[in-house]
């Protein structure tokens, strides 16, 4: 295995698929010879050439109808859009076509296309490049949305996704790319898409989350153990579809939950996490369900951002108030 930091990993994973289906293409705004904003596709272009691996122009919904069009061809896109802030203008490509393919052809036609995207606050990016979007694509059935939290996660994840035979959104948090290192294997491997991985086992509280949240909530479940708490965390991975019955699992086993998310409130898949564990376990809490967010506010400007942004203190003091109730 190697030391892989989460750019490498998603490096990685693409550089696997391509070796391995000639089918798989990779385009985006500067993926080629500069390897991307973050150089996620760094080295790829000059590994592949230029026919599978290639700039598009400044125009997101130009790389969402070019994906249309090959995967309805034979192909396998991996069509970046540079920041998920961007999602607006290729939206109609993303939810009114590739999410829509198979069912409106019977089956006869699918859209194998993998979408990835950075997102994400923490890095003091500019104005709508760190907005965390994801509730509006997981709202959106014939979408499979999957956020990985550790290098491991994002190599088997971004591997799965490039092989399934309907459309992916794959986010990649910013402040995750770089922030640590994990082991990894060099070969192919793959991580089911919609399963989500309980990072930290406990038996009093469940934490579920995702995205860079993973990190905070490990972070607070270590904080709590020292005062006697012992906290799961459950990464959910995939937010879309969601893997209800590992959450229903740990919330039977602590009796408690919270769900933290970057994203604000009225937003991401927290809203939506509190009511399946409302309908489905509400008779093994012992205390309501609490959520950890961001402000039903706009994103604020760089300077701002860190007092905004959830974090493990946040965690914290609401992990308090339901394991005291």
């Amino acid at each position: 295995m190697a030391q892989m930091t989460m750019i490498q990993a998603i490096n990685d994973a693409m550089r696997s698929q391509l070796n391995n289906d000639e089918n798989v293409l990779v385009f985006g705004e500067d993926v080629g010879n500069n390897g991307g904003v973050f150089r996620a596709t760094e080295g790829l272009q000059k590994e592949f050439g230029e026919e599978r691996v290639f700039d598009t122009p400044l125009a997101e919904s130009g790389i969402g109808g070019l994906a249309i069009g090959l995967a309805l061809t034979g192909f396998r896109p991996v069509m970046e859009i540079q920041f998920f802030g961007f999602l607006f203008e290729v939206l109609d490509s993303v939810s009114g076509q590739l999410a829509r393919m198979s069912f409106r052809s019977a089956g006869h036609y699918n859209a194998p296309v993998t979408i990835r995207s950075p997102f994400g606050g923490g890095v003091a990016t500019p104005e709508m490049h760190a907005d965390s979007l994801e509730g509006i694509v997981a709202s959106q059935p014939g979408l499979t949305v999957v956020i990985p939290s550790t290098p491991y996660d994002a190599k088997g994840l971004l591997i799965s996704a490039i092989k399934d035979e309907n459309p992916v959104i794959f986010l990649e948090h910013m402040k995750l790319y770089r922030s640590f290192r994990q082991e990894v294997p060099e070969e192919e491997y793959t991580i089911p898409l919609g399963k989500a991985d309980v990072k930290r086992e406990g038996k009093d509280l469940s934490i579920i989350t995702y995205g860079a949240m993973v990190q905070e909530s490990l972070k607070a479940a270590e904080e709590l153990e020292k005062v006697g708490y012992s906290v799961e965390v459950v990464d959910l991975r995939t937010i879309q579809p969601m893997d209800i019955e590992t959450i229903i699992a740990s919330i039977e086993k602590t009796n408690r939950a919270m769900v933290v998310q970057e994203a604000q409130k009225q937003a991401g898949v927290a809203a939506n996490i509190v009511a399946e564990i409302t309908e489905r376990a509400i008779l093994s809490l012992e205390a309501p369900v609490l959520r950890v967010t961001s402000p039903d506010t706009i994103y604020p400007y760089a300077q701002g951002e860190n007092t905004w942004l959830p974090n493990a203190k946040d965690i914290i003091e609401t992990a308090k108030k339901v394991l005291t109730f």
